[in-house]
């Protein structure tokens, strides 16, 4: 369903139009208790743009993660997501229907948070249903521009003023660091139910906002990112689990590194599928209930798996390589066999860390249900780190790295692996990217951190195998189109508002 299908009609006729019901949208909403349902509804639907294809389609395309040769093959659609080519065009459903699977929830929240103005009841609980609403819209506010550009602001205070136009960078940006601020003023530290969100949770993802927000919309400032990140490190709230394979045994669940994470587990409708797309196509022909079976939809490039003396990123210690990659294919003693009717990549190296081992033998991997994690510590540690070099403190950041290094050689970091402390500002950009995709790969972020560097077009016509045979990725797709059937329902969204590059086809 497109934006103006789903906003345009309910939040005009929330906004304007008195209900023909028994009791007025006023009534059912002076009780807190009718609201705070919502909001839990709310949690599931965000978190469930995160299950199956839709968690990861972002990912692909990048210069970390690939689609499989046999889905490049059969979907021409999908496969033009890591080609850049004619295929990635506003008539992509692949993309459509991630961005068709946002609004809803942006809309829910933005009608909770409308509601509660017109709730009278006072107290913490008004307060943190405010808090988590205005997270949650912030986050898929931040994620949808991040990859569209200027998006449509889903206010309905401001319905007339906004529509269901696109608004500015300037506007978007200061929209979405208004609802953080209004969820750090009212989340608490922490919450017994781990599915909300808490005052930790908003403050990373300002952090994050202030570092990753376009420099054209004007709000780009590496000093109030700083602040941020410095809050939740001298908070000493979080911290590294000391091995870094804990993060991904689904018997360990919302460590003390873990912000904020999706909560899954493996009874349907709660399982994510993730191991359906990240398993490999050839352990799923040998037996269904393999762990690490699936469908090869999204597969490390040759870049993100290889060692640095094969042109890769993964030195010689590293612990993270063997907790996030799988190499090793054999099965119960057997070792699987490439079916030629297949792309013929099935038993290069996969995505290990959302394999769910909980599945084994005994439920189809397709019943995956380890939590996603959206946050943690490891993460804000190297965003505070880049943005203490863009302000000056080199080597304070550097010593950040090498923590998290640290606890990636099991703790006791070699000295050849060690950052120099007196390296130069520029070097620290450089070496950071690698560092961050060792940490991070496969956990949601690497396209943004391409956009925001200004290296998504050459690092992924490098090191991207579709892309570079493509040859066809042009600055422009540094955003994605706009989806045509938002362009054809959309009466706020015309066929000249498309991105840059992108043809109404």
């Amino acid at each position: 369903m497109a934006l103006a299908t789903v906003l345009s009609g309910s939040c005009k006729k929330f906004v304007e139009q008195e209900p023909q019901t028994a009791l007025t949208e006023e009534q059912v909403f002076s009780k807190l208790d009718n609201i705070e349902p919502l909001l839990l509804g709310l949690y599931t639907s965000w978190r469930n743009t995160r299950k199956d294809r839709g968690g990861f389609m972002f990912t692909l395309g990048s210069d970390e993660a690939q689609q499989g040769a046999y889905q490049v093959q059969t979907d021409d659609r999908q496969a033009g997501l890591d080609r850049y080519n004619g295929f990635l065009t506003a008539s992509n459903t692949a993309l459509a229907q991630q961005w068709d699977s946002r609004w809803p929830v942006i809309s829910a929240a933005a009608r909770i948070i409308y509601s509660l103005g017109l709730n009278k009841e006072e107290g913490t609980r008004k307060n943190t249903i405010l808090g988590e609403a205005s997270f949650i819209r912030a986050a898929l506010d931040f994620e949808v521009s991040q990859y569209w550009g200027e998006i449509p602001l889903i206010d309905q205070a401001k319905f007339t003023e906004y529509g269901t136009r696109r608004q500015a960078l300037p506007l978007v940006y200061q929209t979405i660091i208004s609802d953080l601020e209004t969820a750090i003023k009212f989340l608490p530290d922490a919450q017994s139910d781990k599915r909300r969100a808490t005052k930790g949770a908003a403050i990373a993802l300002l952090g994050k906002v202030y570092l990753y927000a376009p420099e054209a919309s004007g709000l780009r400032d590496y000093a109030k990112a700083r602040d941020q990140f410095k809050q939740l490190v001298d908070g000493g709230r979080y911290q590294l689990v000391a091995n870094y394979g804990d993060l991904w045994d689904p018997a360990k669940p919302n460590s003390a590194e873990s912000i904020y994470e999706f909560q899954f587990n493996n009874t349907y409708p709660d399982n994510n599928q993730t191991q359906w797309q990240m398993g490999s196509r050839s352990l799923a022909d040998i037996d269904q209930y393999c762990y690490f079976g699936g469908y090869d939809l999204m597969v490390p490039t040759n870049y993100c798996y290889a060692d640095v003396s094969a042109g890769g990123i993964w030195e010689t210690g590293d612990q993270r390589k063997a907790a996030s990659i799988r190499y090793d294919f054999t099965y119960k003693g057997k070792t699987p066999v490439l079916n030629p009717s297949f792309g013929g990549d099935e038993l290069d190296p996969h995505v290990k860390k959302y394999e769910d081992p909980r599945t084994d033998g005994t439920l189809s991997f397709w019943l995956s249900g380890k939590n996603i994690i959206y946050m943690r510590y490891a993460d804000i540690l190297l965003c505070y780190a880049e943005t203490l070099n863009e302000t000056g403190a080199t080597v304070q950041a550097v010593d950040l790295v090498n923590t998290v290094r640290r606890r990636a050689w099991g703790g006791t970091l070699p000295t050849e692996a060690a950052w120099n402390q007196g390296m130069s500002a520029t070097e620290f950009r450089t070496r950071i990217l690698d560092e961050r995709m060792r940490e991070l790969c496969f956990e949601g972020w690497r396209r943004m951190d391409l956009i925001r560097t200004g290296k998504l077009v050459d690092l992924v016509r490098q090191r991207n195998k579709w892309a570079k045979q493509s040859g066809t990725i042009q600055p422009f797709h540094n955003r994605y189109p706009i989806p045509l059937q938002e362009i054809k329902q959309n009466e706020d969204i015309s066929e000249t508002d498309q991105n840059p590059g992108y043809s109404n086809n």
